[in-house]
């Protein structure tokens, strides 16, 4: 892999509070985070330890799970002819899914097993008592993910995100969003994860196909994170994940940016999609046109209306439950 920037640590005593953890403008790695939670503790011991304790507190809701044939080596993505996935899914109890880990661990060329972003409070509801994690507050929902040694390709989330890892080691691969054209994005509205994913895999970094790639792992950083460990990641930046014991659990937490009204945008992905529908196939001018006014209205830091007074800068004024509702009209008359 090509030369990579260290990612800013600290350790538990000295986390930035949520705010300023949201300010940050790169990655954190935040050194035993979570180091005090009980199922921490149990998988510093071992994993069968661990994988008790979690079954303990399973009260058998199902999860979504995905299983890999062993040729596709964990790594979830496509299948050949990209017209489907390199996995089934299967909605299963968490403690079925802890005892196909656990025969899988004695095989040599094992299938690849995810349990994805599965929801605490729906089937482990008695883990949020004793691991609490006071930085993003109870407002924000912790979800679940297991699995044996299986790959996220690259992809991004459009929210806040802090991973706390619980029990084996993963290796986070983390892209700033201007690399976003060396990282051969696959389809945006067909893709195995929640959004688009990287095409290229990074352990390949001679693949012909993909000659941009390089330039994308030269401005890669890369954090190996161990039970208690966590990493805080932006918004829009591009992370790829790779498990690497034979028992992996991670627990994460996404919450949106907040404006000073109190008002988020919800998932602004659908912007992009809209975004596509109203310029992608319009004449280059045109286009180019309306570059300039959405870099003005939208993404300029400065007031694109000073000249004006405020009672007269209409939905570019103060940001009042009116204005904004007045702005959901206009987008849906628009539309």
């Amino acid at each position: 892999m090509a030369p990579t920037q260290a990612i800013e640590e600290t350790d538990a005593g000295a986390v930035p509070d949520r705010a300023a953890l949201m300010a940050l403008d790169r990655p954190l790695v935040i050194r035993g985070l979570a180091r005090d939670w009980p199922l921490v503790r149990l998988a510093q011991g071992s994993d069968t330890a661990f994988a008790e304790g979690l079954a303990a507190l399973d009260n058998g809701a199902p999860v979504d799970t995905l299983l890999m044939p062993p040729e596709a080596e964990g790594v979830i993505g496509y299948n050949a002819a990209l017209d489907g996935f390199n996995y089934e899914h299967y909605r299963i109890p968490l403690t079925l899914g802890l005892q196909r880990l656990a025969s899988y661990s004695r095989v040599d060329h094992p299938p690849g097993l995810a349990i994805q972003s599965a929801s605490i409070a729906a089937c482990l509801p008695g883990f949020l008592e004793h691991h609490a994690l006071p930085l993003v507050g109870a407002d924000v929902e912790p979800r679940l993910w297991i699995g044996n040694r299986v790959t996220t390709p690259t992809h991004f989330d459009s929210q806040h995100n802090i991973a706390c890892v619980a029990c084996g080691r993963r290796r986070f691969t983390l892209f700033p969003p201007e690399q976003l054209p060396n990282l051969y994005i696959g389809p945006l509205d067909f893709a195995p994860t929640s959004t688009m994913i990287g095409m290229a895999r990074l352990d390949r970094p001679d693949d012909p196909r993909f000659p941009r790639l390089k330039l994308a792992l030269a401005a890669a950083q890369v954090a190996e994170l161990h039970p208690g460990d966590a990493i805080y990641m932006p918004p829009l930046w591009w992370h790829h994940v790779e498990s690497l014991e034979r028992l992996n659990a991670l627990v994460n937490y996404w919450w949106l940016s907040v404006d000073e009204a109190g008002y988020t945008t919800g998932h602004a992905l659908s912007a992009l999609y809209h975004a596509i529908l109203a310029f992608r196939a319009l004449p280059p001018t045109e286009r180019a046109g309306w570059k300039k006014l959405l870099e003005h209205y939208a993404f300029d830091e400065g007031d694109p209306l000073e000249h004006l007074p405020g009672e007269r800068r209409g939905v570019l004024g103060a940001r009042t439950p009116k204005v904004l509702e007045r702005l959901r009209e206009l987008a849906k008359r628009y539309l």
